[in-house]
């Protein structure tokens, strides 16, 4: 791989900026497998874009655009792609005396395969197409600082619209061990993420910090309205996940908790009861000490993850380890 980049900004006025960016990149892959196609990929990507700065208004839009030529020894595997994909973010604070911020995006954006994607042996498949997206986003955040002691309460909701295009997935075969890369049609994603997060400070050398996160995803795949399952959520992802991370730093002493959770899945579009996979959660705990020697320092870390042995699968048939252990040592100089 080659990566070349270049970025330029521009301020025209205290409040206008304007920035122009270009990359390119080139990728060349090899194997030593019989009628390899042998694929090279040539990409150019340029972005222009402005932003206004105002006292209670921000502004920001840009337009990228991607020119991208895959080469291969079969030539109906060549492909050309030029796509210019717009964006616009806007935010409003009310008021400098509250920190409140209301803000939306309009975004598109494209995903182009990967050689893994097209080319890896039996996953890869080679008709892949790019994957589009057009998204839609209105959120709201709120710091507020409420004692000495409890100095900052965050607040962070956003709640999304998702148009894709040849959504790119992975899917099992008729053996669960060898999977596949395919396209989904049109699939359409309603969601909500919810962040709240606090930090206490009860006495001078403690800090404790706690983060409750949530969301909720509808995915449903809407390919074709024909199918008995239009409308399923699509494989793998689950319409409630969240978490729990607590944290706690005294002097050189740190202490981590972090609890994962998530929902029910499918592992295809066609939601039913043989395609079930139950939610699943761990529980992570780890705790650290710092050293220093002159210039040196040492940290020690033990960790325990996944506590309590919950028994479980992120994919079907690949079940995940157990309780497990880690001991680290980190030598700074």
């Amino acid at each position: 791989e080659i990566y070349v980049s270049n970025a330029n900004r521009w301020q025209i006025f205290p409040f206008w900026d304007m920035g122009l960016s270009v990359d390119f990149q080139w990728n060349k892959l090899d194997a030593d497998l019989y009628d390899f196609v042998y694929p090279q990929r040539y990409a150019l990507l340029g972005a222009l874009a402005t932003a206004f700065n105002f006292s209670h208004v921000k502004l920001h839009a840009s337009v990228l655009g991607t020119f991208v030529q895959d080469h291969t020894l079969k030539s109906s595997a060549n492909t050309k792609i030029l796509k210019f994909t717009p964006s616009v973010f806007a935010s409003y604070q009310p008021s400098h005396e509250v920190d409140l911020t209301l803000r939306a995006f309009f975004k598109q954006s494209m995903r182009l395969p990967t050689f893994n994607d097209l080319y890896y042996t039996f996953i890869g498949n080679a008709s892949l197409k790019p994957e589009n997206t057009t998204q839609y986003d209105i959120g709201i955040t709120y710091n507020q600082p409420i004692t000495h002691w409890f100095p900052m309460l965050s607040l962070q909701i956003d709640g999304y619209f998702n148009q894709v295009t040849d959504k790119i997935v992975a899917t099992p075969t008729s053996n669960f061990f060898r999977w596949t890369m395919i396209n989904l049609g049109y699939v359409e994603i309603l969601g909500s993420d919810i962040a709240l997060q606090t930090t206490f400070a009860p006495i001078e050398p403690l800090t404790l910090n706690l983060r409750l996160a949530y969301t909720y995803q509808r995915a449903r795949d809407l390919s074709d309205p024909t199918s008995d399952y239009y409308g399923g959520q699509i494989p793998y992802i689950p319409r409630h996940s969240g978490s729990v991370t607590f944290s706690g730093h005294y002097k050189t002493w740190d202490l981590n908790y972090s609890f994962i959770y998530t929902g029910e899945r499918y592992d295809s579009s066609a939601n039913i009861t043989a395609n079930y996979i139950q939610p699943w959660y761990t529980h992570d705990l780890s705790l650290s000490k710092a050293f220093q020697w002159s210039k040196a320092g040492l940290k020690l870390t033990a960790e325990v993850n996944n506590l309590f042995n919950q028994q479980y699968e992120v994919v079907r048939c690949y079940p995940m380890p157990g309780i497990n252990f880690r001991a680290i040592a980190q030598v700074t100089f």
